[in-house]
């Protein structure tokens, strides 16, 4: 991992206190996304990891909705496919879904039943790790498929909201940590 490349991502993060509520420290990626080599670093630290950690990888499966701007780039360097996991009610065909507990009610995501085949290697990516909830149902999604999650990659890692913890036993890897 680059220091450079590190720095630049982590210069291109700004907070927004109090927002959507107060006591909240926002994260905004919109710097970054504006920055095309900022972007092109974020780029560059999720790939070095992913190549650096699994020999295979089928597909990077990106989370609704800004695991989409990180994951087709990834799979395209990668050379592999991405998949959309949704949420529900937003994709075609069958699907198979997971309910899951957001801090104020229930959410559900959806992929498509042939979006992975079982066995076949996953990587799941997302913008940001919180409370983790999100990406543990994804999580789940791709083990009902009987996909074989090999990590889960986000940009921003909020620690104090130990994610990581409801991840278990999947592993996470993140580019900036935040206590």
């Amino acid at each position: 991992m680059s220091a450079e490349q590190l720095g630049l991502v982590r210069e291109r993060i700004r907070g927004f206190p109090d927002f959507p509520a107060p006591g909240v420290l926002f994260r905004d990626i919109s710097p970054l996304l504006k920055d095309p080599e900022a972007f092109k670093a974020a780029i560059d630290l999720l790939e070095a990891h992913v190549k650096d950690k699994h020999a295979q990888v089928d597909f990077i499966a990106g989370l609704d909705s800004r695991g989409f701007l990180f994951g087709p780039i990834l799979a395209q360097r990668l050379g592999v496919g991405f998949v959309l996991i949704r949420k529900k009610g937003k994709l075609p065909g069958r699907t198979e879904s997971v309910s899951y507990t957001l801090e104020y009610g229930k959410a559900e995501l959806e992929v498509q039943s042939d979006a992975v085949e079982p066995g076949q290697k996953v990587i799941l990516i997302d913008d940001l790790l919180a409370t983790g909830g999100t990406m543990r149902a994804a999580c789940e999604l791709m083990s009902k498929l009987e996909a074989e999650i090999l990590d889960c990659v986000v940009l921003i890692e909020l620690k104090f909201l130990k994610g990581a913890e409801v991840l278990k036993p999947f592993p996470l890897y993140s580019v900036l940590q935040y206590d």
